[in-house]
C-alpha cells in the first residue's frame, strides 16, 4: 500500500492543477445537485422487534388517523381572561377551523382547558404520515396561521411530534473552534502558508462531504442532527489528518528532499497511518448498523461520509496543495515562533518523559487514580432522550412544553399510548377495566376518558399520562412496570387479547434499552479489533493490550465527565444547561467508535517512533523519551485542535450536540495528556523489554503492517547540493543563528568563516 500512496502523492504534486480542479468540480457539483434535489432531513425512528414499534404498526393498520404525527397547539389567554371567554374562544375556534384545511391534516381536536389554570389549554392536530414524511412545512404553516391570534394578545406555542423550524449547524459556535485551530496551526508551524494547507484541505473535504449528505437526504431518511455531527467530526479529523502529513512533509524538505519526493514519502508514511485510522473509524461507525435502529445507522453513515472524504482529501488534495506551496511552505513566518520543532534530548517533552521514567510507580498510580475518580460518575449513567423541555428557552417548542407542564403537570408532555386489541369480551366492556387497572399505578396521573376505537371494533387506543416528566427515570420505570405487571394482569381480568405500550416516550425508552443491551458487545468487538490490528503494526502483545486498556479507561472517564455535567449538573450552567438530562442513548456507541479511530492515529504516530528507536538502540527508556520528543509537539497540536473544534460545539443550542462536544473534547484531552504523556512512559518503563514480546508462532502467522516505515520505497531524491548530512549542518547553523538573534551575543569566534559546503544552500 505504501508504494501506491507514494506514487499517488507524487502524481498529485505533478498534476496539482488537475487534482485541484477535480476537487473544486466535485465540491461545486455535489453542492448544486444537493440544492436542486431539494432533499430534507427527517427524524423517522423505527426500532423493529420492540413493543413500541409493534404498537405503532398496529395503530397504523387499524387507526390510521391516530398513527400519524400529532402537533400540539398550546394556548394561553391574556392576563385577566380565560380560554372560555367569548373574546378568546371565538378567535381560537376560527383558527382551528382554518387549520383543518392545511396540507396533510386529517383531524383537529377541540381545545382542552387546564383544570387548574383556565388560561391554558391545548388542541391536537393530527397529520397523515410520520414526522419524517412531513418535513418542516406543516410546522411552518401552523406557525404562520397562528400570527393573527398572537396579534390579538393570545399566546400560541407549538409542540408535539412534527418538526417545528429547521435545524442548522448549531449556530456560530463552531467558528470559535476554527479560530483556535488557526492559532494552534500558526504556533505549530510558525508559518501562515503551512497553517493554511491543513485548514484548506479540511474545509474543502468538509464541504464535499456535507454536499454528499445533502444529496443523500433526497433518497434516505437522514436525521436532523446528522449534518451537525458530521460537520463536527469531519472538521476535526480533516485538520488532524492533514496536520500529520504536513508535519512529515516539512521534515523531509528539511532533510533536502525535492518537493515531489517529500510529498510522496509523507503520503506513503503518515498518509498510510491516516488511511488506517480513517478506515477504522468508518468501519466502527458503520458497525452501528447492527444495533438495528435505522436513524442511528443513518447518523453513523453521515459521519462516515465526512471521515472518508477527509481521508481522500488528505492523500490527494493535500499533496496538490503541497506542490503549489513548494519550498515557500515556510514563508510568511510568525515572529518569535520556530518553524520546526526540535526533536532532541533537550526538549521539554523529552525531559518530562525521562522524569516520569525515573518515578514510574508514582506517575502510574497518580494518573490511574485521576482516571478512576473521573470514571466514578459513569456507574450512575442513565441513557435516555432529550425532549422539548431541553430546547432553548426562547423557542416555541420549549414555551409549549412549559405551558403544558404548568397547566396539566410534568407528565403531560410525555403521554403513553396503550393499544388494546379485542379478545373474548367486547372492547366497550373491557376498556373501562383496563383503564381502571392502569390508573391504580402510583406514577399514573390519569387515563384519558375517551378511548379511540377502530371502525371494525377490534382495536382501541388509551392515552395514559404519567406524573413524571418524559425523561424522568420514574417514567422509564412506569413503562417497564406497565408491560411486566400491570397490563398482563389487566388482560386476564378484562378478557382482551393484546396490550402494547407505545408512543414517543415509550419509543425512546425502547431505543435506550436496545442500545444498552448491545453496547457491551459493540465495545468488546471494537477492542478486539484494535488489539489485533495493533499487534500487526507493533509486533507485540503487551503494547496493543496496554493501548486497548488505556483507550477504555480514557473513554470511560469521558463518560463519567458527561454524567457529572449533564446528569449531576456539575458546571452545567457553563454550557447553558439548567436541568438534569439523561445521556443520549446512542452517544456512548458513537463516542467509542469515533475515539477508537482517533486514538489509533495518535498511538501509531507515537509508538511507531518508539519502536523504530528501540529496534535501533535496544534501550527502552531512551526509545520512549526519543519517541515522545519527536511526536509530542504534533500530537499536542492535533489534540488542541480537536478539543477546540469539539468543545466549541458544546456551546450550541442542541443538547445532543452539546453532549457530543463535551464528551469528545474530554476524551481527546485525556488521551493526549494523561495517557500519552504519563501512563504510556510510566507503564513502558515498568514493563521494560517485555513491551516488545511476541511469541514466535504468532509472529509467523500475523500479517506485518508497517504504517510509518519506508520499507519498499525507492531511494529518496534530494535537491541539488542538498542531502541528510548537509541538511543536518544547515540545522546546526540555523539553531546558532536563532540563538544569536535571541541572546544578542555571538556563539562563536569573530573570525569564523562560512562553511564552503553551505554556500548556496537555502
Amino acid at each position: 500500500m505504501s508504494n501506491f500512496l507514494y506514487r499517488a502523492g507524487r502524481f498529485a504534486v505533478r498534476r496539482r492543477r488537475l487534482v485541484l480542479g477535480a476537487w473544486i468540480l466535485a465540491l461545486v457539483l455535489v453542492s448544486v445537485v444537493g440544492s436542486q434535489l431539494g432533499g430534507k432531513v427527517a427524524d423517522n425512528f423505527q426500532v423493529p422487534g420492540t413493543e413500541s414499534q409493534a404498537g405503532r404498526d398496529l395503530l397504523e393498520a387499524k387507526l390510521s388517523n391516530d398513527s400519524g404525527a400529532q402537533a400540539q397547539v398550546v394556548f394561553q389567554a391574556p392576563a385577566g381572561r380565560t380560554l372560555s371567554d367569548p373574546a378568546v374562544a371565538g378567535p381560537v375556534k376560527a383558527f382551528l377551523a382554518g387549520v383543518r384545511g392545511q396540507h396533510e391534516v386529517v383531524d383537529v381536536g377541540t381545545v382542552t382547558p387546564s383544570p387548574s389554570e383556565p388560561r391554558i389549554g391545548f388542541a391536537f392536530v393530527t397529520y397523515r404520515g410520520t414526522s419524517g414524511d412531513l418535513g418542516v412545512q406543516p410546522g411552518k404553516d401552523l406557525d404562520a396561521s397562528a400570527q393573527q391570534l398572537r396579534h390579538q394578545g393570545i399566546q400560541v406555542e407549538l409542540g408535539g411530534e412534527i418538526q417545528i423550524g429547521a435545524q442548522g449547524l448549531g449556530g456560530s459556535s463552531e467558528y470559535i473552534g476554527l479560530g483556535v485551530a488557526i492559532v494552534v496551526l500558526l504556533v505549530a508551524f510558525g508559518s501562515v502558508v503551512a497553517m493554511g494547507l491543513p485548514l484548506g484541505t479540511a474545509l474543502v473535504g468538509l464541504g464535499t462531504g456535507l454536499g454528499l449528505i445533502t444529496v443523500a437526504e433526497k433518497f434516505l431518511d437522514v436525521p436532523t442532527i446528522a449534518p451537525t455531527l458530521a460537520a463536527m467530526i469531519g472538521l476535526g479529523v480533516g485538520i488532524d489528518y492533514a496536520l500529520f502529513i504536513v508535519t512529515r512533509h516539512r521534515e523531509h524538505l528539511h532533510r533536502g528532499m525535492t518537493v515531489e519526493e517529500s510529498a510522496g514519502r509523507a503520503i506513503a508514511t503518515a498518509g498510510q497511518a491516516v488511511v488506517f485510522a480513517g478506515i477504522t473509524v468508518v468501519i466502527a461507525i458503520c458497525g452501528l448498523q447492527f444495533v438495528g435502529i435505522h436513524s442511528v445507522a443513518m447518523m453513523g453513515y453521515a459521519i462516515a461520509i465526512t471521515v472518508a472524504v477527509a481521508v481522500v482529501a488528505a492523500i490527494t488534495l493535500l499533496p496538490a496543495f503541497l506542490g503549489f506551496a513548494g519550498h515557500s511552505i515556510d514563508k510568511l513566518r510568525i515572529p518569535g515562533v520556530k518553524s520546526s520543532a526540535a526533536a532532541d534530548e533537550h526538549t521539554y517533552a523529552a525531559r518530562w518523559s525521562r522524569h516520569v521514567s525515573r518515578h514510574p510507580w508514582r506517575y502510574l498510580l497518580a494518573s490511574a487514580l485521576i482516571l478512576s475518580l473521573l470514571i466514578v460518575p459513569f456507574f450512575s449513567i442513565r441513557l435516555g432522550q432529550t425532549d422539548a423541555g431541553n430546547d432553548p428557552a426562547a423557542t416555541t417548542t420549549r414555551k409549549a412544553y412549559d405551558l403544558l407542564a404548568d397547566g396539566f403537570g410534568a407528565g403531560f408532555n410525555g403521554p403513553l399510548a396503550v393499544v388494546v386489541q379485542k379478545g373474548t369480551a367486547p372492547l366497550s366492556a373491557a376498556l373501562p377495566q383496563v383503564s381502571a387497572r392502569i390508573a391504580q399505578d402510583r406514577e399514573v396521573a390519569f387515563v384519558a376518558p375517551d378511548p379511540r376505537i377502530s371502525k371494525d371494533g377490534t382495536t382501541a387506543l388509551l392515552t395514559v399520562f404519567p406524573k413524571s416528566a418524559p425523561q424522568d427515570v420514574e417514567t422509564q420505570k412506569l413503562v417497564h412496570r406497565l408491560r411486566a405487571d400491570v397490563l398482563p394482569d389487566a388482560r386476564r381480568k378484562a378478557g382482551v387479547d393484546k396490550t402494547l405500550v407505545t408512543g414517543s416516550t415509550a419509543f425512546f425508552i425502547d431505543i435506550s434499552d436496545k442500545i444498552t443491551s448491545r453496547l457491551p458487545i459493540f465495545i468488546g468487538s471494537v477492542l478486539v479489533m484494535s488489539f489485533v490490528l495493533l499487534m500487526m503494526v507493533f509486533r507485540s502483545v503487551l503494547v496493543p493490550l496496554k493501548a486497548a486498556l488505556m483507550n477504555l479507561l480514557g473513554i470511560a472517564a469521558a463518560y463519567g465527565v458527561l454524567v457529572a455535567v449533564f446528569q449531576w449538573k456539575w458546571g452545567a450552567g457553563f454550557f447553558g444547561i439548567d436541568e438534569s438530562l439523561p445521556i443520549i442513548s446512542f452517544l456512548p456507541m458513537f463516542m467509542f467508535a469515533i475515539l477508537f479511530g482517533l486514538s489509533m492515529d495518535y498511538e501509531v504516530f507515537l509508538m511507531s517512533r518508539v519502536r523504530e528507536e528501540y529496534l535501533h538502540t535496544g534501550d527502552n527508556t531512551h526509545s520512549v523519551s526519543t519517541g515522545i520528543s519527536h511526536t509530542a509537539r504534533v500530537i499536542t497540536a492535533a489534540a488542541i485542535i480537536m478539543v477546540s473544534v469539539f468543545g466549541s460545539f458544546a456551546f450550541g443550542d442542541d443538547p445532543t450536540v452539546k453532549m457530543f462536544g463535551v464528551g469528545l473534547a474530554t476524551a481527546i484531552l485525556l488521551d493526549a495528556t494523561l495517557i500519552r504523556m504519563v501512563l504510556v512512559p510510566s507503564s513502558m518503563q515498568l514493563l521494560g523489554d517485555r513491551n516488545w514480546w511476541l511469541p514466535p508462532w504468532l509472529d509467523r502467522i500475523l500479517p506485518n503492517l508497517d504504517l510509518e516505515g519506508e520499507g519498499g520505497l525507492p531511494e529518496p531524491e534530494y535537491e541539488v547540493g542538498r542531502g541528510p548530512a548537509i541538511a543536518a549542518r544547515v540545522t546546526i547553523e540555523e539553531d546558532l543563528i536563532a540563538e544569536i538573534d535571541g541572546d544578542g551575543e555571538a556563539g562563536g569566534d569573530d573570525d569564523d568563516q562560512p562553511d564552503p559546503d553551505l554556500v548556496g544552500v537555502s
